[in-house]
């Protein structure tokens, strides 16, 4: 049995993952409160600012980061984007380093790179880099596709139409490219799920072929 901490909780990859955690004891960092978490699960609603501290005083063995918000919901402002999908990621990944989580797994995305004009894929392949720095006993990167479920409260128009068109992409997209197809969220999920007390240490890096292998 693992203690894991988990960011990010209340999105669509993270409130699956909480269903999939079974035989573990589970913590959740949350702004606020969130509704039909399973019981085993402690929610600690703070501020992230109080993130750091509660962290300590867990102690975790795995911590993971499912944090990401939206460009609406930064305002459109790339800073507060960045405050969010780079800045509290790393403050969390950095706290739980210390506070001697042995692995960490983050929720990347398919092309993320720092070298690209891109916000969205150069804050994700910055993340990644600074990860790395940090050097946890294993780092896993998950770098999935456009991810498909039911985001409850919360529209997504342009990312509702995708989801809808995602069928008809995904056959269009060649087998060679098919990191950049479609995966369930509740896949995702899985896989984090399964990886979760893998002893190999290294840095590791799942693409939608290997996240489906993982899934079962």
């Amino acid at each position: 049995m693992s203690r894991i901490i988990i960011a990010g909780a209340s999105g669509l990859i993270g409130s699956n993952l909480c269903t999939m955690l079974d035989g573990h004891k589970v913590d959740i960092l949350v702004r606020r409160p969130i509704a039909n978490v399973p019981d085993a699960i402690t929610q600690h609603v703070a501020d992230p600012s109080r993130w750091p501290d509660i962290i300590t005083t867990l102690n975790p063995d795995v911590a993971i980061s499912c944090l990401g918000t939206t460009w609406k919901k930064s305002g459109k402002d790339a800073a507060q984007f960045r405050a969010v999908d780079k800045d509290l990621v790393l403050v969390f990944a950095t706290a739980a380093h210390f506070a001697g989580a042995r692995q960490f797994i983050t929720v990347s995305s398919v092309g993320a790179t720092k070298d690209t004009g891109n916000l969205y894929l150069r804050t994700k392949g910055e993340v990644e880099d600074s990860l790395a720095l940090l050097a946890f006993d294993r780092l896993d990167i998950m770098r999935p596709g456009l991810l498909t479920g039911d985001r409850q409260n919360d529209r997504r128009i342009g990312e509702r139409a995708a989801i809808l068109a995602a069928p008809i992409i995904d056959r269009l997209i060649p087998s060679a490219f098919s990191r950049f197809r479609s995966i369930p969220a509740f896949a995702v999920a899985r896989a984090i799920a399964k990886l979760v007390g893998n002893g190999t240490m290294g840095r590791f890096i799942h693409e939608n072929e290997a996240i489906g292998t993982l899934a079962g």
